[in-house]
């Protein structure tokens, strides 16, 4: 019979029905619904690829395990660390890593890192096993899991390179990188193009040197030179990321972007930015002013209380909510947005 997400498939749904309610405790049936069409749609294609459909299935498991893995630490923000695996433990770059996994964790932060050695596995010994997620990749050289994440729980190695960059940016709150290779720089430029094309919510994006490197330097050189002045980017892509030499100041960037900002939400087009604590509304008229350019014509911004549509997150009900009538073009100036909210004092 042929199969349609929309409209009746009798005698299949009657069917999926009666699975849905044998297996129990199916939270949101209509998209499982979904689901399983998909995966008998996909097994009906009259010239079957085995390749593809293995594709799909071991995608579909390693998804699943990556919800089940994070999803108990959904209210943790977490860091995601990037850099090479070839970093020795005797380099000055692994000890800033180490010292940075650690200051992570007394923040209050866990971290993610590929579970690898290198960067990766000093980040893990910094921040101890207790505050780390891994997310591994099997490859046959340079990946096996590092020892402090050898066997624990929150350690997922993946078949995939892009459920592992999901996983990877999904669940960060914040992305720092060190200096590394391809996979690295690959990891740069992909976290960099989602919140440049507004696919993933801003977050910040810091670029770690030791003191006196020139790592990123030259990158950024490169963007400016090649990227900019040949009208590949704007001025205001360079808002995304930050350069730093030491582990203070990333603590200090993740603690100032959620000094006052918490989260946004796309409702009926509007952005609604929730905020930690309120501001007044001489910021409110200076914002609008200021940030005039991303709006739509004849747009607005203003406070409000949260929106009809955000009740399914009752755990955030009280806090105070900016609605802006953004464009969802320039991405890099809402990030300069985000940075003037966090930048107000405090109501008494």
């Amino acid at each position: 019979m042929k199969l349609r997400f929309r409209g009746t498939n009798e005698p299949a749904d009657e069917a999926i029905d009666r699975l849905i309610e044998v297996a129990g405790g199916i939270r949101s049936p209509e998209i499982v619904r979904e689901m399983i069409l998909a995966t008998l749609k996909a097994g009906q294609e009259e010239k079957e690829n085995k390749a593809d459909l293995k594709l799909m299935n071991s995608t579909l498991k390693e998804m699943w395990f990556t919800s089940k893995v994070f999803g108990p630490y959904k209210n943790v923000r977490k860091v995601t660390v990037f850099g090479s695996a070839r970093t020795r433990p005797e380099e000055k770059i692994y000890r800033l890593a180490r010292s940075l996994g650690r200051k992570i964790a007394e923040a209050g932060y866990m971290v993610i890192t590929g579970g690898g050695p290198g960067i990766m596995q000093a980040v893990n010994e910094g921040a101890g096993p207790k505050h780390s997620f891994g997310v591994n990749i099997r490859l046959p050289f340079e990946q096996q899991a590092n020892p402090v994440l050898k066997g624990h729980p929150r350690l997922i190695v993946y078949k995939y390179f892009f459920n592992r960059k999901i996983a990877f940016l999904k669940e960060a709150h914040a992305v720092v990188l060190f200096p590394g290779g391809f996979g690295t720089l690959d990891e740069a430029m992909e976290t960099l193009t989602l919140v440049q094309t507004g696919k993933r919510d801003l977050i910040p994006l810091i670029l770690v040197d030791e003191p006196g490197g020139t790592y990123w330097s030259q990158c950024i050189r490169f963007f400016r030179e090649q990227l900019r002045d040949q009208g590949y980017i704007s001025d205001s892509d360079f808002y995304f990321f930050e350069q730093v030499h030491s582990v203070e100041e990333v603590v200090d960037k993740i603690n100032h972007f959620y000094h006052r900002y918490h989260s946004l939400r796309y409702v009926d087009g509007r952005l609604v930015i929730r905020l930690t604590s309120p501001i007044d509304g001489q910021a409110i008229h200076e914002l609008k002013k200021n940030f005039s350019d991303i709006l739509t014509p004849g747009g607005d911004l203003y406070l409000s209380v949260p929106l009809p549509a955000e009740v399914d997150e009752p755990e955030i009900a009280g806090l105070p909510r900016l609605i802006v009538d953004f464009d969802r073009r320039n991405f890099g100036r809402l990030r300069r947005l985000i940075d003037s909210i966090n930048s107000y004092e405090a109501l008494d």
